[in-house]
Order: C-alpha cells, then structure tokens, then sequence
C-alpha cells in the first residue's frame, strides 16, 4: 500500500497516479512540480502539510480513512476544501461528462430511443447534483444512485447502433465521478458532521442540515422478478404513483411498496429513469406509451 509522507517526491507520486492531479489541483497546487518533495510544495503555496497527506493518502487507499484525525483540523480547513471539491465536480467532472455524454449521443444512430432516456437520466443527474450544491452539501446517495443506474443500463442493456468508443469514455468518466463522490461525501459524513455536531451547542445547527450526507447502499443479488413484481414495474416505469398502482392492481399500499424494495434490490436500480430504460430493453413496455 502506497502511503504518503512530507518527504515524499509529488511529482513522482503523479507519475504512477495520475487520478490525484485534479485533488492537487484543489490546493491550489498545479503540475510542473519538479523534484520537490511534498512538504516543500506545500510550503511554497501556504497548504497545510498534515492535511493535503490525509487527504491524498486517503484517495489513494480505499481502506484508509482516518476520522478521528480528519476531526482534529480546523473546521474552515475542511469546508474550504469541501468547497474546491464541489467547484471541481461542477467544472471538471460534469463539463466531461456532459461532454462525452453529447459526444456519445451525437455519434450514435439518431433514432436509438435508447439514447433519449440515457440523455433523461443525465439530466436528472445534473438537475440533483447542481440543486444540491447550491445549498452547500451533495447529499450522496441520489446522484449516486443516479450515476451508478446510468452506467449499469450502459453496461447492461443498451442495444442498437451506438459508437463503441464514445461509449467507453462515458462509462470510464461515470465511474471517475462516482468515486469522486463517494470519497467526497465520506468525509462530508464521517468529519464534517460530527465536527458541526460538537459545535452545535453554539447555535449553528442549520449548518448540519447543509453538509449532512447519506451512503449508498448496494444490493449485488440478482433473482427474478415475479409477475406481481412485473405487474407493479410496468406501472411504475408508465409514470403511475405507488397509490394509483395499489388501486390499479387491488393490492395494499405496504405491499406496493415492498414489491417496489424487491425490485430494486432485484434490478439494482434505483430510479425510475433507469426503471423505464429497463422495461423499453426488455419489451415490457414500449417507448411510445411513454413522454421521453
């Protein structure tokens, strides 16, 4: 395991990792480093030296998490940093993924409906992700639900004439989003609420609610839905609420909503975007039954 001290080269480090150049970046931090180890450039730049090693060591090393010592710095370091993060998922990682994403629909055979709903799904996305950091948290579990939804529909279900290469770059810059998120929104949970809940005694609790932020929770089980299962997916994926479909089918609302729990944790799909990609791919209904 890779592990990162002051005395440690950066741009060496960059070399065999290049996914740490935009975190460098958020410090203000940019390439053309020389030989200089990394205290010395953080030194030369103002960055606290502590912080930027958990920091990097922490993305580079998915079991590595040090809370307790993430709580001991300065609040303002960690929101100020929370923030440069959230600069970046907006003018980084979105701008290439809507990029490619365009790119990829643009090159594909205009009259794939797959595509529109690929394009709906993105939207929604963005839609959440952009609502969420205008009030200064990314609450982590629908954008990823949205994203991993988006790429497994991608992997899983996507047919007719498409181009192949654009279509890896929009599954590999999904995937360099999700981790983004998922690291960025551990530290939103595991540091920052607990440091606000300690300061809440002060009169600041409304800043919990704006740095709060939930966990994905995956299901890697794939069993069958059953006809009653199906009959509550159509519904659903044809725009029904989980009242109109208990009427329709003469069942329980607690039932409706525990088949809707199967199914997801069936299909591992969380919304309904990705439920109605799922039931066009697979004939239960038909594109023109719904508004793309």
């Amino acid at each position: 395991m890779l592990f990162l001290e002051s005395s440690s080269i950066l741009s060496e480090v960059i070399e065999d990792n290049h996914q740490l150049i935009p975190v460098v970046n958020r410090f203000g931090i940019k390439l053309g480093l020389g030989d200089k180890s990394i205290g010395e450039i953080c030194d030369s730049v103002g960055v606290n030296t502590e912080f930027f090693l958990v920091i990097l060591n922490t993305f580079l090393n998915e079991d590595y998490f040090p809370q307790k010592k993430l709580q001991k710095f300065d609040i303002q370091l960690v929101i100020k940093y929370l923030k440069q993060t959230d600069a970046y998922l907006i003018h980084g990682q979105l701008y290439n993924f809507e990029k490619h994403l365009k790119a990829f629909i643009g090159m594909s055979d205009p009259n794939n409906a797959q595509m529109k709903l690929i394009s709906r799904l993105f939207s929604e996305f963005k839609e959440e992700l952009m609502a969420q950091i205008e009030q200064g948290m990314v609450n982590g579990d629908a954008p990823l639900a949205l994203l991993t939804d988006l790429k497994s529909i991608i992997i899983k279900h996507i047919s007719g004439n498409f181009n192949e290469n654009m279509c890896y770059a929009v599954i590999f810059t999904i995937d360099s989003f999700q981790k983004d998120l998922e690291k960025h929104n551990r530290i939103r949970e595991k540091v920052l609420k607990p440091m606000i809940d300690e300061l809440s005694e002060s009169g600041i609790e409304d800043l919990q609610e704006l740095f709060v932020s939930g966990r994905i929770t995956r299901d890697n089980k794939r069993q069958p839905l059953s006809e009653r299962e199906l009959d509550v997916l159509r519904l659903i994926a044809l725009g029904f609420l989980n009242k109109e479909v208990a009427d329709k089918l003469n069942i329980s609302l607690n039932t409706v909503l525990s088949h809707r729990k199967n199914i997801t944790a069936k299909l591992g799909i969380k919304t309904v975007s990705g439920l109605i990609f799922y039931c066009i791919t697979h004939g239960y209904i038909s594109a023109d039954e719904i508004e793309l």
